[in-house]
């Protein structure tokens, strides 16, 4: 009897002892969330001001190549809009224009670090990265008129529902996110950032404004029914100058030469699970530590 629980002790001892060298690894995925703001900029924002800096929120997963190279996919949510009232230019704010808009995007980013990184290790805690990716956004530009909303699309304020095909636009486009940030773990396995990333978008109607006024002719209906939303809609100058609307057909109304864009900056918290063995990026692209 005593044999057997000598036997039971040095078991004991050497499975405490195997556990107490044992080391702690982190897994080569992050699963973060993200909070921050976004700016639009395009023709009703044609200065790139921040004065219409709206909330953004997202999730995403970072997977490690190397301890430089990573890999992201994002799921961002935020609300971008702007008005005229807002420009500082004599003709914008006499066209009166406003407008806002969801965007939901999916975008995979690479990213690129400037030193090596790896959450745990006490030499390797911080560093800058740039990033640059490709993905999809959804829009949908709405604006209030008499106190209800109307989504713009539909209406075609620049003669898409007249036949003019070359102003029709989606509500999901392609964007570009081009930036940079910096990475820290405040612990092992948790770590915080900081990105500021522009989308490069491949659409100009973001805002429901790209090109020139159709003219009324194409909106009005018999004069003695009230006019469709569109009619007021397509010109909003005749709120302010009713008597001198700046509409004409042929006029310009945006700038077809550029693509709207939306800058999005976000905080980051991301999270690694322990593993007990060392993972397999930990040891790439380490040839030169």
């Amino acid at each position: 009897m005593r044999r057997i629980r000598s036997i039971i002790l040095m078991v004991f001892l050497l499975v405490a002892a195997k556990q107490a060298g044992a080391q702690y690894f982190y897994s080569g995925q992050e699963y973060g969330f993200s909070l921050g703001g976004s700016q639009y900029f395009g023709d009703l924002n044609t200065n790139y001001g921040f004065k219409e800096v709206l909330p953004a929120g997202g999730a995403f997963i970072r997977f490690h190549m190397n301890p430089y190279i990573a890999l992201k996919t994002t799921l961002n949510y935020t609300k971008v809009g702007y008005d005229d009232k807002l420009s500082t230019d004599p003709y914008q704010r006499a066209r009166n224009l406003n407008f806002k808009s969801d965007i939901l995007e999916f975008c995979v980013q690479g990213e690129f670090n400037f030193v090596r990184f790896a959450t745990g290790d006490f030499n390797n805690r911080f560093t800058p990265y740039l990033t640059m990716g490709v993905g999809a956004f959804y829009s949908n530009p709405y604006t209030r008129f008499q106190g209800k909303r109307y989504y713009l699309r539909p209406l075609g304020t620049e003669g898409q529902n007249a036949g003019f095909d070359s102003h029709k636009y989606s509500i999901v486009n392609m964007c570009m996110p081009i930036g940079a940030g910096v990475k820290w773990w405040m612990r092992p396995g948790m770590n915080v950032g900081f990105e500021v990333a522009d989308r490069l978008t491949t659409t100009d109607y973001i805002d429901d404004v790209s090109s020139y006024y159709v003219g009324t002719q194409y909106f009005a209906k018999d004069p003695k029914y009230t006019q469709p939303p569109a009619y007021y809609l397509q010109d909003r100058s005749t709120e302010l100058t009713p008597n001198d609307p700046l509409g004409r057909a042929g006029k310009q109304r945006g700038n077809t030469s550029t693509f709207d864009q939306y800058l999005m900056f976000m905080v980051n918290v991301s999270f690694q699970l322990k593993v007990y063995r060392c993972p397999g990026y930990m040891n790439r692209g380490s040839s030169t530590d």
